[in-house]
């Protein structure tokens, strides 16, 4: 499929609406005024005559063709991104024509959609006039207008009790036992990468002290503190104690409201990292089981069992973590919607205080995605993640956070559920980007999010925890963008 573009360059956002009925596939991108391909194409067209502008779509695809024109005065839709958003349903009406697919998501590509109804609320915008512009706008169903409005609901209290100056520390682990088959992130295999450790978790520990005489001389107050990975508990007991000492001697904990660690994969839990992570402050955690059908994790790579996930589950309650987080993913390899439904029904039957269901993305580095096998894009994952939003409203959770990834299936999206009450700050604050976000380790990215003026400022740490520990004195020169981008704020 050939993408021309002709008097505007919409290439990312166009590209991600095709994605909506073409997934997971690559497009050739052509910059020219006339149709010369023997390809499958879509012609997108901006034109303009004195006060307007002339916006068409053609597109030729399946052995069909289709076109959809609209113009505008210039006064009324001054700025490209009305125009890009005009031209994005443009183009998702004649692909609906030509394909008879949808998307209850309309053309809301982006990862964050909450933010939008966040945005609206914060005008003072009710139900039916956000509702009228998720609709109108964007083409978004009364389904997802719902669910996007709900999890902003839910997110009002957590979203009003931020403070100024306040910040979140992320500790990036990148080690796992093993990776899974739709894995993307910048994780390695402990096997392959244990002689790595010592030194990263070295270079680490000196980065969080750096990073805490920062913020106390820029007079921040930490508020979360958030372990992710890869799989925090790969490391040993004693070595998650030392990384939480440095931290609490590095920074004044007397604030932190919120202290999770990724437990992630049950195989990796045991009842002495348990009670070193409890001891030490966390008040939360993830065991992430993923699927409770041992066939389906055997098929992605998950080298534990549904029984492990029982067991460490329980060993979590006895030691005394009274907020569990379990991640599910909808429309994983080999799985079906019996064994889906089977799998939410345990995890309610559980009552974590967190579910969060994700989608199965399919993701250009995952292993899954490099097979070849597309099989894997029929799997029913709509019906999958319908069962368990369903299930988990009846059940008392009220969905806190939302976010979507390129390349999901069926164009749906993660949801964090939550107890009322037991909401992670943490994820509510990172997705809607309103507090800065300070990242420490290998594939950190810093976020500084400047409300009062409208700016967020990314920091990005080495990818990998080899180019983390050989240019780890020229990452820590980057710091001093933190300080040059509160000096700006001032």
């Amino acid at each position: 499929m050939t993408l021309i573009f002709s008097g505007n360059d919409y290439k990312y956002e166009l590209e991600g609406v095709m994605k909506l009925f073409i997934p997971a596939s690559l497009f050739k991108h052509v910059y020219a005024d006339s149709i010369e391909t023997d390809d499958d194409y879509i012609f997108a067209r901006e034109k303009s005559f004195g006060d307007y502008t002339l916006l068409y779509v053609i597109a030729s695809a399946e052995g069909l063709k289709a076109h959809k024109a609209h113009i505008v005065r210039k006064s009324d839709c001054g700025l490209d991104s009305d125009k890009e958003l005009i031209m994005s349903r443009l183009l998702f009406s004649v692909m609906h024509k030509i394909t008879g697919k949808s998307s209850k998501w309309g053309v809301i590509t982006g990862i964050r959609p909450v933010k939008r109804v966040n945005a609206m609320l914060s005008e003072a915008m009710d139900k039916e006039q956000i509702f009228t512009v998720l609709k109108e706008k964007y083409l978004c169903s009364d389904e997802k207008c719902e669910l996007s409005y709900l999890t902003a609901l839910t997110q009002r209290s957590a979203i009003e009790a931020l403070k100024e100056r306040s910040f979140s520390l992320y500790v990036s682990i990148p080690f796992c036992p093993t990776r899974c088959s739709y894995c993307s992130f910048v994780s390695q295999s402990v096997e392959g990468s244990m002689k790595l450790i010592p030194e990263y978790l070295n270079k680490l520990c000196e980065e969080i002290r750096y990073t805490g005489s920062l913020t106390k001389k820029l007079g921040l107050t930490l508020d979360t503190v958030y372990f992710g990975g890869g799989t925090p508990t790969t490391l040993t007991a004693p070595q998650l104690e030392r990384l939480m000492r440095v931290i609490a001697e590095s920074f004044d904990m007397s604030t932190v409201r919120e202290y999770t660690i990724e437990a992630g994969r049950p195989d990796t839990i045991t009842e002495e990292k348990l009670k070193a992570i409890k001891a030490h402050g966390c008040s939360r955690i993830s065991i992430n089981p993923q699927t409770l059908n041992d066939s389906v994790l055997e098929a992605i790579g998950r080298k534990h069992t549904s029984e492990q996930f029982y067991d460490s589950f329980s060993l979590a309650r006895k030691t005394g973590f009274d907020v569990i987080n379990t991640d599910v993913i909808a429309g994983l390899p080999t799985d079906t919607p019996e064994s889906f439904r089977h799998t939410i029904d345990e995890l309610i039957r559980l009552s974590p205080e967190n579910i969060t269901v994700h989608t199965l993305s399919i993701k250009r580095s995952a292993r899954i995605n490099q097979s070849g096998d597309r099989s894997v894009l029929d799997n029913p994952a709509a019906e999958m993640v319908e069962y368990a939003n369903e299930k988990l409203l009846a059940a008392g959770y009220r969905p806190y956070y939302l976010y979507r990834q390129k390349n999901m299936l069926d164009n749906l999206e993660n949801i964090g559920w939550a107890k009322q009450g037991c909401e992670s700050l943490y994820n509510i604050y990172i997705m809607e980007e309103i507090q800065t976000i300070l990242a420490m380790g290998a594939g950190g990215s810093t976020k500084l999010v400047d409300l009062a003026g409208h700016r967020l400022t990314r920091v990005f740490n080495y990818k990998f925890p080899l180019e983390y520990n050989k240019h780890f004195d020229l990452m820590i020169k980057k710091k001093n963008e933190i300080e040059e981008f509160y000096a700006e704020k001032e």
